[in-house]
């Protein structure tokens, strides 16, 4: 197991091959054993957007669930409290990227379909969830992926009493819920630097959850535009309540004669303002492939392949 340039000085000590550096490489390349240790997993060129990422529609539409946690709470202030586990439960939009943040107390089914009904409640219905199976979570949140894996059924249930598609992405999968990856990591970057090693109570963290919420959707969704026209960037804050989540206060139209404002036409060119700037910026920066990019020939029946284990030895 040497690259080319070690094999060819080792040569060179006794002998002094013609064309060595090109023989040395070939060697290189045709090692099993380098091979095996050096080969990359199969890949192939990124597809395109799912309409449920493209179509406008109605915030949180098309959701992702995602899980944190756990994090260590007190049942009380003062002295002689009890320390227990509190979790996240993350929910974000497809379409505009917004997120809902829900502490969630345990990991039952009960606590969960309660979770969702107040999102629900909050937010509206959405037409389909997508959810994560059998992910391998850190040691410490190992319990989420039993908690998913034994309740997909009832989850099933309650999804379609409500006409809600659950889809559960493959095992080993966690890019197809990507969104809701991202949202977790946004939300535990905030969480982690504002907690630090302090205890709070479930509703001290209850409200922690709502204003890291409120600061994830008023992050831009693309870069600041140069225009001078388009001072406030486009935020998901704008799709859920049609303005900045802390913006400055407006002037007061009381005096005015209401003749003199057509709302209704005056909110209709402000929506299609926003529709045009998700669709000009927003949905262009989603068009670029960060990875995945090279095409390559596609997985046929009958290929014999070598399958990538993380947690096995190259060898094995």
């Amino acid at each position: 197991m040497r690259g080319p340039q070690q094999l060819l000085a080792s040569i060179r000590e006794r002998y002094w091959p013609t064309g060595g550096r090109k023989l040395a490489r070939q060697v290189t390349y045709n090692c099993l054993v380098c091979r095996r240790f050096k080969g990359q997993p199969m890949t192939n060129i990124m597809g395109n957007l799912p309409s449920d990422r493209l179509m406008p529609d109605y915030p949180f539409c098309t959701v992702g669930i995602d899980f944190a946690g756990p994090f260590l709470i007190t049942d009380r202030k003062g002295r002689g409290c009890k320390i227990t586990k509190c979790y996240l439960c993350i929910f974000i939009c497809f379409r505009y990227r917004c997120i809902h943040l829900e502490a969630v107390s345990e990991l039952s089914k009960d606590a969960f379909l309660l979770t969702l009904k107040r999102f629900i409640a909050r937010r509206g219905q959405p037409k389909t969830i997508f959810c994560d199976n059998g992910r391998n979570f850190a040691a410490t949140a190992k319990e989420l992926k039993n908690f998913l894996q034994s309740n997909n059924d009832s989850i099933y249930d309650f999804a379609a009493s409500r006409g809600i598609e659950f889809r559960f992405s493959p095992a080993y999968a966690p890019h197809f819920n990507g969104l809701a990856e991202a949202g977790v990591k946004s939300a535990k970057f905030n969480i982690y630097r504002i907690m630090g090693k302090t205890h709070l109570t479930f509703e001290e963290l209850s409200s922690l959850f709502a204003q890291i919420e409120a600061i994830l959707n008023s992050r831009p969704l693309c870069p600041l535009s140069p225009s001078p026209n388009d001072f406030q960037p486009l935020t998901p804050a704008y799709f859920l309540i049609g303005r900045p989540l802390t913006s400055i206060a407006s002037p007061s139209f009381v005096d005015i004669n209401s003749g003199r404002l057509d709302r209704f036409q005056r909110l209709e060119q402000v929506r299609q303002h926003f529709w045009q700037r998700w669709t000009r910026e927003y949905i262009a920066e989603l068009q670029q492939r960060t990875k995945w990019r090279a095409k390559c020939r596609d997985l046929q029946l009958n290929d014999l392949v070598l399958i990538k284990e993380e947690n096995s030895p190259p060898l094995c």
